[in-house]
């Protein structure tokens, strides 16, 4: 990856789609360990979690991580989901994240040199772009290790750089030895 000391950086992360990503390659994120690793390649500016919150249940398994989070550096961003019944009588839940993320790199990219996105969804090809033609240089983090691959072809050829998240994993991943605790939370099912 290519980072430059100095360079004011930002990580927007799409809390739904790492967790996925991370899950189907089979680690856990350590999240201190994510931020030391960014912060030690840059000027890390600020560090974003975005996740829906299902509101309806007296515990939320992500409860633990988004406190976490919320004490431990990173600007947490969350909104109630939405549950529905589908057509099938199924319970769904649904709590999409992206526009709050979108209004988030856009008015932060004045300040920065450099985005980090941590997401593969191709609904963010556009803001990758309207962020580069404001001058800051975006690094999308995803994975093509999966089948189907995590990241949507269109906005990985958009990214000025494309990151493997297995290649980088390593530096942040939860130590075998680290009790796994209530933070390995179920995100997933709120993308």
């Amino acid at each position: 990856m290519r980072f430059v000391p100095q360079e004011r950086t930002a990580l927007f992360i799409d809390g739904a789609n790492l967790y996925a990503a991370t899950r189907s390659l089979g680690f856990d994120i350590d999240y201190r360990r994510l931020l030391d690793y960014f912060g030690g390649k840059s000027n890390l500016v600020r560090a974003y979690y975005y996740s829906a919150l299902l509101d309806t249940e007296e515990y939320s398994p992500l409860k633990p991580l988004t406190d976490w989070l919320a004490y431990n550096g990173y600007s947490l961003v969350t909104k109630p989901a939405k549950e529905f019944t589908d057509a099938l009588g199924r319970r769904r839940i649904k709590g999409n994240m992206d526009i709050e993320l979108a209004i988030d790199m856009l008015e932060l990219a004045p300040k920065l040199d450099h985005a980090v996105l941590f997401s593969g969804d191709s609904d963010f090809r556009r803001l990758v772009e309207a962020v580069q033609r404001k001058g800051v240089r975006v690094t999308v983090i995803s994975t093509i290790k999966t089948n189907p691959p995590m990241i949507a072809d269109e906005l990985r050829r958009q990214a000025d750089q494309f990151v493997e998240l297995s290649e980088i994993a390593p530096e942040f991943t939860r130590k075998a030895s680290e009790p796994r605790g209530r933070t390995a939370n179920r995100d997933d099912d709120l993308a």
